[in-house]
């Protein structure tokens, strides 16, 4: 994956700046757009176009969840 993206150009991928509906996990952007629990940028209390690493802790299911999502890049440091 030869892609990368800052936290700025992901903070645009979050449902209403752009079509785009993108998160981070653990360096990796994942492409959401296709879920119907991420309509409109948002999903429960977490916002698209962020990095939900510390906040998956926190979540009710796993990190499997990302697995049925396409990466589009990875996360800049």
């Amino acid at each position: 994956m030869d892609k990368t993206f800052t936290k700025a150009q992901l903070a645009l991928r979050n449902g209403q700046d752009r079509a785009e509906i993108w998160v981070a996990y653990q360096g990796k952007i994942y492409d959401v757009q296709a879920s119907r629990l991420w309509r409109n940028g948002k999903h429960y209390e977490h916002w698209a176009g962020q990095d939900l690493t510390q906040e998956l802790r926190h979540a009710p299911h796993t990190a499997m969840v990302f697995e049925k999502f396409p990466v589009v890049g990875l996360l800049a440091d």
